[in-house]
C-alpha cells in the first residue's frame, strides 16, 4: 500500500529545515530506522554531501538516520533495500535527468507504489506527479523525458502563489502559467501552497496542513480546496 507525504515546501518563512512537518513524518517514517536521501535536484552552492548532512541533521531529531543515495555503488539496489526514502527540492529538470541517467525512475516508482515510505518536498513533489511539465523552475538541462514516477493521478504546481492585487508585476501569474498548460494538455494540475501537503495512503489522496489548495481542470475555472479535501478521484 503506497504511503507518501508530498509537500509543497521543506521550509515555512522563519522556520528551520523540515520543522513544520516533523511530527507527520515521525509517524510516516514510525517503522523506519533510516531513510535512503536523494540530493540530486540541488545544482549548486550545495554539495551532495552537504544538503544530506542538513537532512541528517533534521531526522536526527526524530532518531532517524540517513544516507544520501549518491554514496551508494547499485542505486537500483539501494532503492529496493531502502526503509523509506526522501527526496528533497532544488531543480526539477536536473532531478528527472539524473533520475533518468542513473536508471532509476522505474525502479522509484515501482518501490513507492509497493509501499516503501516516501516524502517528497518541491522537486521532490513535482515528480510524484504524471509528469513534470508543472514545474516552476528553469530548465537549466534537458532531461530524457518530462514522465516522472506517476504516484498520483494529476500533476503538481508546488509553492503555488496568488496574484497580489495590488502588484504593478506584469508577468505571467502561476494561474495563466498552469492554464498554458492545459492549453495541451488535460492533465489536472494541483497549486499546492506552501505549508500544505498531500497525504496518500493506499489510494487515498488527502490535502493536509492549514491551508487550501487550488485545482485546475482543463476548460473549467479553478476551484479552491479546503484542507482534509479528498482527491483520490481525479484521474
Amino acid at each position: 500500500m503506497k504511503s507518501i507525504i508530498i509537500a509543497s515546501t521543506s521550509t515555512l518563512h522563519e522556520g528551520s529545515y523540515l520543522a513544520y512537518l516533523l511530527p507527520t513524518l515521525q509517524q510516516h517514517f514510525k517503522d523506519c530506522k533510516s531513510i535512503l536521501f536523494i540530493p540530486f535536484a540541488r545544482p549548486g552552492g550545495i554539495t551532495h554531501d552537504e544538503y544530506t548532512e542538513k537532512v541528517t541533521q533534521a531526522f536526527a531529531t526524530i532518531n532517524i538516520t540517513v544516507k544520501g543515495i549518491h554514496t551508494c555503488e547499485d542505486a537500483a539496489a539501494a532503492i529496493k533495500n531502502a526503509e523509506g526514502i526522501f527526496t528533497g527540492g532544488g531543480n526539477t529538470f536536473l532531478l528527472v535527468t539524473q533520475l533518468y541517467q542513473h536508471n532509476i525512475m522505474q525502479i522509484l516508482s515501482e518501490t513507492v507504489k509497493n509501499g516503501t515510505p516516501y516524502l517528497g518536498t518541491s522537486a521532490g513533489s513535482n515528480i510524484c506527479g504524471l509528469s513534470m511539465q508543472t514545474t516552476n523552475d528553469m530548465p537549466i538541462i534537458y532531461p530524457p523525458s518530462f514522465q516522472t514516477l506517476g504516484l498520483i493521478p494529476f500533476n503538481l504546481n508546488p509553492h503555488y502563489l496568488d496574484p497580489q492585487i495590488n502588484s504593478t508585476h506584469m508577468g505571467e501569474t502561476r494561474e495563466t502559467r498552469i492554464k498554458e498548460f492545459h492549453a495541451f494538455n488535460s492533465i489536472p494540475v494541483l497549486g499546492l501552497r506552501e505549508g500544505s501537503w498531500l497525504e496518500v495512503k493506499g489510494n487515498k489522496i488527502t490535502l493536509k496542513g492549514a491551508l487550501s489548495a487550488r485545482l485546475f481542470l482543463k476548460d473549467q475555472n479553478p476551484e479552491e480546496l479546503e484542507t482534509e479535501t479528498d482527491l483520490s478521484h481525479l484521474n
